[in-house]
């Protein structure tokens, strides 16, 4: 994930992975042998169209996260197409409203 970095994001542990985030939503991480990003409805689309590898992110068998993919090392070890998708995922997350904490 070196090949993003960015002033505004936070890197945390989830699943015992690092996961990053910005205005408290996550936008990419790790988990097991995975990189998987959030991207907006059309660029998942389109990334699922262009790339039989890309799958949704399904951490817990029938648990989908349905605004995040996993990426397949053919996108994830070129270095140009990674940087693009994470600026991608960094944007559209950075356009949310930040999360609100849950009250206890």
């Amino acid at each position: 994930m070196r090949a993003f970095r960015h002033s505004m994001s936070k890197k945390k542990k989830m699943f015992v992975c690092p996961v990053y985030f910005t205005n408290d939503n996550m936008f990419a991480g790790v988990f097991e042998n995975d990189i998987f990003i959030r991207l907006p409805e059309k660029d998942r689309k389109e990334i699922i169209s262009e790339n039989d590898e890309v799958m949704p992110f399904e951490p817990v068998k029938g648990r989908v996260m349905k605004e995040y993919v996993v990426l397949p090392d053919s996108l994830y070890n070129n270095p140009e197409k990674f940087r693009e998708l994470l600026r991608s995922s960094y944007d559209h997350v950075s356009s949310l409203p930040a999360k609100q904490k849950k009250k206890r």
